[in-house]
């Protein structure tokens, strides 16, 4: 079951699930868009932005706000990519795990 949800059982370490959840949709997509054949204008945005939120499931502990604007900006950068669409989805759900960002 730990598979299903993209979760490493890890001895003696107590590991956020949205985390481990943000880490492998984030990853998915990495992979999907470096095996793109296709260039397009905002593929470096896209890279950039993945990495970032790469860096900050691999802290632990993830900025909501950062996190959701780095989501607006894939999405603006390759949403009119279709093969890329579900990948894109899997980010998004994952960082809607982690809730609603705070209002000023």
């Amino acid at each position: 079951m730990l598979r299903s949800l993209g979760q490493r059982p890890v001895t003696g370490s107590v590991e956020d699930p949205r985390v481990a959840e943000l880490r492998t949709a984030v990853s998915r997509l990495r992979r999907e868009l470096a095996a793109l054949p296709s260039d397009f204008p905002d593929r470096a945005i896209a890279e950039d932005e993945l990495a970032t939120l790469a860096a900050m499931a691999s802290g632990g502990s993830p900025e909501i706000p950062r996190l959701r604007s780095a989501l607006l900006l894939i999405a603006g950068a390759i949403g009119s990519v279709s093969a890329l669409a579900r990948g894109l989805g899997d980010v998004r759900q994952a960082v809607d795990l982690f809730g609603e960002s705070p209002r000023a």
